[in-house]
């Protein structure tokens, strides 16, 4: 490791509100640097890669398959007289963005202001503007809805859901995590992790889901993870099960205010970044510049 481009790195985060910034090569600390004492912190959308994950599970458990329409999973929460569209909805299409609904729903600030506390069937009501599988747009649908069903099909919480398959065996205590106005986990964002728990996150895909000698994830979910690509139109990447996809074959959980857990196989790598910037910032730029050719 190069220490004077971390030092670079480092000080690039800094202008970010950056709080910790980890380094794991070949299962090791390789470096880090904490601006704060480390806690718990909201993870915003880095969240969904972890219902990304549960929905890994669930495939694997026959709870139910890529293309199950929704309207299987969910039919009391179906408006009367469903769009063609709605019919054709799977949860393929919700791991991929790719819903097709006319915009993104339950984003941000927008969700202390509505009215509507049945959050399932106001999602489901909401009106399409094109066939799903054909235009990704980032929502917060999938994996809302990706949280709802697992809890209708296992009749816990998606937590509860989580905890002896991804949690317990990866040392992370029960984490808080959003939920609707009904308790329903918010599946999409807010869930509260520290660093080092997010780290033992990406660890976990980096080597394929097994940890401790134990596989862990359901074998060939990492590798369905990686090989996974919708083009975003947006020129940042493309996107996978709940997951960012970038340059190097890279791959990352990313939360909207600079978190990020990014798994680089090509270095043996992961790197954790938690900063709270209202910006929105594109930090890995950052790692592209200063860390990725170092390491």
């Amino acid at each position: 490791m190069n220490e004077h481009q971390f030092e670079l790195f480092c000080r690039a985060l800094s202008e970010h509100a950056a709080d910790h910034v980890i380094v794991y090569q070949h299962g090791k600390l390789l470096t880090r640097h904490d601006w704060v004492p480390e806690a718990r912190q909201n993870q915003y959308s880095l969240s969904k890669s972890f219902t990304g994950t549960a929905a890994g599970f669930a495939l694997a458990e026959g709870l139910f398959e890529m293309d199950t329409r929704i309207s299987e999973l969910l039919p009391d929460y179906m408006p009367a007289n469903p769009c063609e569209e709605l019919k054709e909805l799977s949860v393929r299409h919700l791991l991929t963005m790719t819903a097709g609904q006319q915009k993104p729903l339950l984003m941000g600030d927008s969700r202390k202001t509505l009215k509507e506390t049945d959050w399932t069937s106001y999602v489901l009501s909401a009106p399409f503007s094109d066939r799903p599988g054909r235009v990704f747009m980032y929502s917060n649908t999938g994996p809302y809805l990706i949280s709802r069903i697992i809890e209708e099909k296992t009749g816990g919480s998606l937590t509860d859901y989580l905890m002896p398959r991804l949690f317990e065996p990866l040392d992370i205590p029960c984490p808080e995590w959003e939920e609707d106005p009904e308790g329903h986990i918010f599946g999409a964002g807010g869930m509260v992790l520290s660093s080092s728990e997010v780290m033992r996150f990406g660890q976990l895909y980096l080597q394929q889901g097994v940890w401790n000698g134990k596989q862990i994830l359901p074998d060939g979910w990492v590798r369905k993870v990686e090989r996974t690509a919708i083009p975003t139109g947006r020129g940042d990447g493309e996107y996978s099960l709940l997951f960012w996809k970038s340059r190097n074959d890279t791959y990352s959980a990313v939360g909207k205010f600079g978190q990020y857990c990014t798994i680089c196989p090509e270095k043996d790598a992961v790197i954790v970044i938690n900063a709270l910037d209202k910006d929105d910032p594109n930090l890995l730029e950052y790692v592209w510049t200063y860390l990725y050719p170092y390491i």
